[in-house]
């Protein structure tokens, strides 16, 4: 172990890794929030950055030094960010379109779920299998071990919310992906969740202690703490899943596209003003709220024929 590493060159990679994670999750949401008309111009770009996020995962294989393993990270979450992007805009999802009925349920549940995004899962398995076939036995593999660790957390974090978690964060779904809540499942806890939590917790200490290793170069030991770092922010992301938080207060500045976008609700007064103030019940626009919730919208409430 390397007991005499700079702090420094340990730290660096984390506040980097922790910048890239909270940035380019907020850069994502934000293009979704978006009027769908700006789609395609939000995927020309994203094409366009994952290319060269590819690009530099390619040249940077034969490199071992740190700023050929930041450059092969930022590749990877460049080409990440691109298949979210597909997903999230409706570009790369599955052949299901629709939702589960409540009677759906076991393995006819499961294929369903699998169907609604088997495209986008395609997409990552192919991703990743290039990835592995251009840097093969290359001195640099942070690119790909960036996107693998992306993969590995971000289908734990599926499983888990097909499972059932306490927060489902529907919030971050845009409305043409409605459907996909049907498919979550409202729960304290679930079996897979102690699993994914203790694997994911093992692999960031297994990579931190190689870090630390004496016979490792600088470059080798930003790589390392790169991947460990984005390991680590995904597992707190996993336990945002459970426990009692605000999932969106990060990403807010993001959101507010999407609250622009929102028409405010119509204005709700209860039925004891209608009875006790009569010139409010000729207003047509007023919504009557009964105890059941129940609204009448649009109606001239009190208004003679």
């Amino acid at each position: 172990m390397n007991l005499t590493t700079p702090l420094s060159d340990l730290l660096w990679p984390v506040a980097f890794a922790a910048f890239i994670w909270w940035f380019s999750t907020g850069m994502v949401l934000l293009l979704d929030q978006l009027p769908s008309r700006t789609f395609r111009w939000s995927m020309a770009v994203s094409t366009l950055l994952a290319g060269l996020g590819l690009a530099a995962i390619i040249t940077t294989a034969q490199v071992d030094s740190v700023v050929a393993s930041y450059l092969a990270f930022a590749g990877a979450v460049l080409l990440w960010g691109w298949h979210e992007l597909a997903f999230l805009t409706g570009f790369i999802t599955g052949p299901r379109k629709t939702g589960c009925t409540e009677h759906c349920a076991s393995w006819a549940h499961f294929w369903h779920a699998i169907e609604a995004i088997l495209y986008h899962e395609l997409a990552l398995l192919g991703t990743a299998l290039l990835v592995i076939a251009l840097t093969w036995q290359a001195p640099n593999q942070v690119g790909t071990w960036t996107f693998l660790a992306l993969w590995l957390m971000r289908t734990s974090a599926k499983l888990n919310l097909f499972l059932g978690v306490r927060n489902l964060s529907e919030e971050f779904l845009p409305e043409h992906l409605a459907y996909l809540k049907s498919f979550f499942r409202k729960r304290g806890m679930n079996w897979l969740f102690p699993l994914s939590v203790t694997g994911g917790t093992i692999l960031v200490g297994v990579l931190v202690a190689r870090a630390l290793h004496a016979d490792l170069s600088e470059g080798q030991v930003a790589g390392l703490m790169l991947v460990a770092s984005f390991l680590a922010l995904a597992l707190i992301e996993h336990w945002m899943l459970v426990l009692p938080v605000d999932t969106t207060r990060l990403w807010r500045w993001a959101m507010k596209a999407r609250q622009r976008r929102t028409p405010p609700a119509p204005p709700t007064v209860s039925l004891a003003e209608v009875v006790f103030q009569p010139g409010l019940a000729a207003q047509p626009a007023a919504t009557i709220v009964l105890g059941s919730r129940c609204a009448l919208t649009e109606s001239p409430v009190g208004r003679p024929e």
